[in-house]
This record gives structure tokens, sequence and C-alpha cells, in this order.
């Protein structure tokens, strides 16, 4: 058989898995161990596509039959064209949650144009062919096929894709069980099989809160009592009693700026002063621990000490949620909570959810005078951001809770020459040569909102707390970062690293601030303003320990599973020596015997290093399912915070 009688359904298959393979090799970032996950990457776009494409073969006409294989053809084009412009920017794949936060997608604007090359027309150069030969060779490409041709087609799809979960379950065994690793998904099943695995899994969220009851809450609170709240006393228990608290959101503001350099100049030079000052508390070990929510996920673990889902962003899918959050029990000790936003209120679904959080106010894009001076990217600039903001700040019953969120360091990193005090950075990646100005923008601004809290008499009444919320930079400019950081490349483990975001406490006239270099994460900070505050909470469902207690649990969960101990780093697979990046070998049959055992002690200290890292690998396991299952079954609404 010639090209020419090749049938259609096959010769598309043949060319979209191998376009498919393409964009899976060279444009995603996807980590390939060894040659069987090379050759699994390699066969599962052409079996995905086939299953679909085979389709074809059961209708009758050959006009209906070349009109389903040039529409699918389009149809899957698209999702790999939408899924390759999402991975630009958040290095992740699209799930069913993020399509419903489709509001967003008006304040994107400029971001998403950003996010599409020219060079994506090629995508559908074979869409234009498969539309051609179905339209113009279609005698020639159809086929009239026998029963038995069409039971063989389907046979043929069905034992082609057992044999690919098949030889992904011998890769990674147990890899359903895994789907907040959605690389890990697409690697082993394919993008369009991850798609209908994340059809099932929101169907099943769904009807999760439906069928909760509330009798899930004893075991998930044996769990806490017995490996989070472990935590005694806490150095600084009451230091800020009464104190308001400035919160500052930075946006995407990474730690591999603090104390650093870019042609020569300071990067964030007031920032680098605060971790010599002796009133700050810095913390060089503090993670991001976001999903797909960015900045809200970043929101919702300070207000609540729960896990975002692995799935689109709580505030979108569960913002309606009843939750036991710091503004909340704030506002029971005479807080009056507050959040500052130059932004659309809906963006991120905030109006709601800051509803459920029980916020006092939010001033959102509406509380402020943006024109076209003031404005550049994502809108306002942060420095009269801030400015404006006084004005509300200080009309506000003390004491307060306020957080400002920036938005001037926001991908794509615009600012103009004028608004610019240092040069761009000189590498490939244009999104990492804008992000060194835009930061010392915030940077500038951040110190600016210092003077103007002195000036308005507010500064040593409060406790004033900075954060970085998510990484700016990701994986997708990795050849970039690793020029910036003097290295070869950026592996797995730098890529953990480039997670840490910088976190200062700054209490005015303390007077004994340091750097400190425990292993913290966004999740502790409920627990530790709380405790500063000196403030007694009924709630113990929360999976964050107080970065300033003596004892706490010693590792961070991020969202996607992998984990940071005291001595270790899991990512990918692969436990890493915290102190020397160097992998450390696993023996397997202790981890076989180690990952069977039903119950596992909090001492990994003592533990073997690759056992060490499966024992924490089961408990990081169990809190994010708890806390998702808090979440799907919005199970708080069967709880009475108030009843002693």
């Amino acid at each position: 058989m010639n090209l020419k009688q090749l049938p259609l359904y096959i010769l598309a298959t043949l060319l979209i898995g191998a376009k498919i393979y393409i964009v899976y090799r060279f444009v995603f970032s996807i980590e390939l161990e060894n040659p069987m996950q090379e050759l699994i990457l390699f066969i599962n776009p052409f079996v995905s596509v086939f299953l679909l494409l085979a389709i074809s073969v059961w209708f009758k006409k050959q006009s209906r039959q070349m009109k389903f294989i040039r529409y699918m053809a389009l149809i899957l084009t698209f999702i790999v064209f939408a899924n390759l412009v999402f991975y630009r920017s958040f290095n992740d794949f699209i799930t069913i949650p993020q399509l419903f936060q489709g509001s967003n997608m008006a304040d994107l604007g400029s971001s998403i144009l950003t996010l599409i090359s020219p060079f994506d027309v090629l995508l559908f150069a074979d869409v234009i062919l498969i539309w051609y030969l179905s339209k113009k060779k279609q005698d020639v490409m159809a086929v009239a096929y026998k029963r038995s041709s069409k039971v063989f087609a389907l046979a043929m799809s069905f034992v082609l894709l057992a044999g690919n979960f098949f030889l992904a379950e011998m890769e990674r065994p147990q890899l359903f069980t895994r789907g907040f690793d959605r690389e890990y998904l697409v690697k082993n099943i394919g993008l369009f099989n991850f798609h209908v695995y994340d059809i099932v899994m929101q169907t099943t969220t769904e009807t999760q809160r439906v069928f909760a009851d509330g009798n899930e809450l004893p075991e998930i609170e044996s769990y806490i009592d017995e490996h989070v709240q472990i935590s005694e006393g806490s150095e600084l228990e009451g230091v800020a009693e009464d104190k308001n608290v400035i919160f500052i959101t930075a946006e995407s503001i990474q730690s591999f700026l603090i104390n650093e350099e870019v042609n020569g100049q300071e990067t964030t030079p007031f920032m680098n002063s605060l971790t010599k000052d002796e009133d700050t508390y810095y913390f060089e070990n503090f993670y991001e621990q976001t999903g797909q929510g960015n900045t809200s996920d970043s929101e919702f673990l300070v207000a609540n000490s729960l896990y975002p889902l692995s799935r689109g962003a709580v505030a979108f899918t569960h913002g309606g949620n009843e939750f036991q959050a710091l503004p909340e029990i704030l506002g029971e000790e005479g807080y009056y909570s507050s959040v500052f936003h130059a932004n659309n209120k809906s963006f991120w679904n905030r109006d709601e959810l800051y509803n459920s959080l029980e916020l006092d106010h939010f001033y959102d894009e509406e509380s402020y005078e943006v024109t076209e001076e003031n404005a550049e990217g994502w809108g306002l600039l942060d420095k009269p951001f801030f400015e404006q903001s006084m004005k509300y700040l200080q009309s506000q019953e003390e004491p307060f809770y306020s957080n400002f969120i920036t938005l001037t360091h926001h991908f794509p990193f615009d600012l103009s020459e004028e608004e610019s005090t240092i040069e761009p950075y000189d590498s490939n990646s244009n999104t990492l040569n804008q992000y060194f100005p835009t930061a010392r923008y915030t940077d500038e601004a951040i110190e600016e909102f210092f003077d103007h809290l002195k000036e308005a008499d507010l500064y040593e009444d409060s406790m004033i707390v900075i954060m970085g919320d998510h990484i700016g930079i990701s994986a997708n400019h990795n050849r970039a970062m690793a020029q910036y950081l003097d290295k070869d490349e950026i592996t797995p483990f730098d890529q953990v690293q480039l997670q840490r975001v910088p976190f200062f406490v700054h209490i005015p006239g303390h007077g004994e601030g340091e750097v400190r270099s425990e292993v913290t994460g966004q999740i502790d900070v409920k627990p530790t303003l709380l405790n500063l505050l000196g403030v007694e909470s009924e709630n113990n469902f929360h999976f964050g320990n107080d970065v300033f207690a003596e004892d706490r649990k010693g590792y961070i969960a991020l969202r996607n599973g992998d984990f940071i101990s005291d001595d270790y780093v899991s990512t990918s697979g692969v436990c890493y020596d915290r102190e020397t990046g160097e992998p450390i070998e696993v023996d397997e049959d202790e981890q076989a015997q180690t990952e069977t055992e039903t119950e596992t002690e909090n001492s990994t200290a003592e533990s073997e290093p690759a056992n060490a890292c499966t024992e924490i690998g089961q408990l990081v396991e169990k809190e994010l399912g708890y806390s998702d299952d808090l979440i799907y079954g919005d199970l708080f609404r069967f709880m009475d915070f108030n009843e002693d």
C-alpha cells in the first residue's frame, strides 16, 4: 500500500502523533530519567490519537468519515496549542477548574500575547494538509470498511492503550494516585488521556461535598494532633500583642534576588538592608507552596494554613466554602481586616472568597485613581498604589490586619524607561531580563511605604510582614537562569530551591532580629502570626507550625507532592541531600518495605536518608489528601469553632 492508498485516519495519526511528540520533547520541560520513560513519551501521543481517530471507521458515509477526521485533527491541535500557551506562563497543564477561571482572561491582556510565538502557526500545518486531503482526495483517502475491519481497529486501539498504561504502571507504580503531579501523568499516559483523567477527577471531587457528613473530621484531627501540632512554645509568643499587622504580598519576588546584584547593582537594596536590620527576622529558606491559583493560592495558604488544590484555584472552585480563616479569628480579637489590591475585585474570584474569609473590606481598583501616567502592565504602579492607600489605612480603626498585594512585578514585567532605575539583564530570555528592573521598582516602592507609615505615625505600632507570593521565573527560562546563577544547568534540585521566596517579619523596636535558616513555608504563616500576636485559636485544623517554635515537624510540602525537610529535598522521584544537592542512593528493597508500612512515626531524623525521604513522602501525601478532603467536602461547615 503506497502513501496515496493509506487511510486518512492512519496518516493523520502519524502526523498529529509526531507533532505532539516534538512538542513534548522540545517545548514542554518534561524530565526524562531513563530510556523507558523516553519510549513511553514517544508512544503515548500516537496511542491517544489513534484511539480517537479510529472512531471514524464506523461512519458509513465517506463524507462523514472525512469530516470527523478533519475536525478532530483541528480540535486536538487546538488542545495542544492551548496547553502550550498555558505552559509557557505556568510551566503546567490546563485542568478543568482552570477553564472555569475564564473570567480572569480579560485581565491577562498583553500577558497572553507575549506567550504566543509566530512559530506556533506551524502547529496547524498538518491540520491544513489533513483538511486538504479530506476535501480534495476523499475518494482516495476514505475507505469503506468491513465490519471485521472496524472491530479490528477498535480492538487495536484498546490494546495499544492498555499497553501504554501497562508500561506506565511499570515505570511509575500507583501513577493514578498521584493526580496532583500532572507532569507524571502527561509523561506516562499522554496529554489527551490526562484531560480525560482530569474530567473524571473533577466529577469525583464535585460529588465529594454532596456525600460528606462530617464523619471524616476525627481521622484528620487525629493525624494533625499526632504529626502537626507537635511544636511546644514559641520564643516570640505575644511579642506583637495588640499591634497592627501590615502584610505586604510582594508579587513574584523570589529569594535569589535578595543580597544579589545585576549589572553590578543591587536588585533589592531596601530588602537587603532588612536582612541586617535588628528589628527584622528574615527567613532564607522560606518556600512558596502555591498550585495553579498563584497569588490567590498564597492568600489562601496564609489565611487558612491549608494547602491549595492540585487542580485549579481554591478561590474559584471552593471560594464559597466555610473556613476558619485568619481574618475571622483576628476579628474575634477586635481586629479590623482589609485587603488593598488595585485590580478587578472579581479577579481570582476574590469578592466571593473574601466574604468566606470574613474580611471586613476589600479596597479594589475602584478605590484608586488609575491613569495612563501612573499605570503600567497589569495596572496601578506600586509607588502610587502605596501612596494612595495611606488615606484608607489611616482611616481604619486600630488594631487592624491589612494585606497589600503589589502589581508591578508581574509577568510580563513591563516597566517604562522613566520608571526603571537599573538596566535589564542580558540573556536569551526577555522575561528574565525585565524581571530585575521591575523587582527593583517594587523594592523602592516598599521602602517608600515604610516612610509613609512613619509619617502617618503607624510604623511604631505595627508589625510589618513581607512575603513573596510565588515564583516569577518558570522552568521555561532555565537556560537564562543558569546563566545568571553561573551554573551549567538548572537541575530538579535547583528548581525546588528556586521556589524560595522572601519572608520578613519586621517588629519596630524589637532589637533582636536575625537571619533564620530553618525550612519554613507559606503554610506556617497563619500559626506564626497568631502566636506573635498572642492569639489562641480553637481551630486545630491547620497544617503549619509557628516558624519560631522550638520543635517543628521539620518539613515543607509542595503542592505537587515534592518536599523539603531539614536534611533532604525530594523532587521528581529523587531524594537529594539538602546541603550538597547530591542525589541519595535508594535501596529499593528497603524502600518497598517502608512503603508497605501502614503507620509512620514522625522520627525521620534517626532514619536512613532514603527511608527518611520515603517516610516523609508518606506524611506529605497524607497531609495533601487530608487538606483536599477538608476543601472538597467543605467539612468546616460541620464544625462549631465557638464550642468549648
